[in-house]
């Protein structure tokens, strides 16, 4: 009973320092989030805004921040979704694996060619490929169901960039896995970022279907600033 009341009395506290608003986490609402890109914060000390934030409470930085010139956001995220079980060392693996293939796949096609142009236009950087076919299978729509009048509609609507990433990058990883038993999961991968890179592929032809549907709903498209 003891323990209960101490339980009671903290959560009351909580809700107190918060301004009685819902607060999860460890830390107030008016912390605020650190800056650890060395980028951000030069522009904060030529701007002279550092002066107005220096004096304010900053939260800790998560593991995953990092100031590392190799630290890449969209990587991480990604290597998050390729994660299962918490297994993040091999999602880790994995990708660098894939990264490796496409450099080795990149190298092989710039010296079977001959031509000077084409071999300038055969990108070797593993990265700037990936970002590139992770840009080029981002839809910007989405069909999402609304029930009116006992019928089931599907609605086209603006997709958020967040999930717009989501999608994107789920897609990639769903073609990789959908492979021949000898095929491993990074091989078929890196075909699929080329591919995606080089706007060809499975992905890419599934965001064209996606765009295709909701250009053929658009009748419907009114529906969305309707109440259920």
């Amino acid at each position: 009973m003891s323990n209960l009341r101490i339980v009671v009395k903290k959560s009351i506290n909580i809700l107190n320092f918060c301004g009685n608003q819902r607060c999860y986490s460890l830390f107030p609402t008016h912390y605020i989030k650190p800056i650890y890109n060395k980028e951000e914060q030069q522009n904060l000390y030529a701007s002279k805004e550092i002066k107005e934030i220096i004096h304010k409470s900053f939260r800790p930085a998560v593991t995953t921040d990092s100031s590392s010139e190799f630290y890449d956001n969209t990587v991480n995220r990604f290597i998050n979704y390729i994660m299962r079980k918490g297994k993040k060392e091999l999602a880790r693996k994995l990708l660098q694996n894939t990264f490796e293939t496409i450099k080795v796949m990149q190298i092989k096609d710039y010296h079977r060619t001959k031509s000077d142009d084409e071999k300038e236009a055969i990108e070797l950087d593993p990265k700037v490929i990936f970002i590139t076919a992770i840009e080029n299978v981002t839809p910007i729509l989405e069909l999402k169901r609304h029930r009116r009048g006992g019928i089931n509609y599907k609605i086209p609507v603006a997709i958020s960039p967040h999930r717009a990433k989501f999608l994107a990058m789920n897609w990639l990883i769903q073609a990789a896995k959908t492979k021949e038993k000898e095929v491993h999961f990074p091989e078929q991968l890196a075909r699929e970022l080329i591919d995606a890179f080089n706007k060809r592929g499975r992905v890419i032809m599934k965001k064209h279907d996606l765009h295709k549907e909701c250009d053929a709903n658009r009748a419907y498209a009114h529906f969305r600033w309707m109440k259920k």
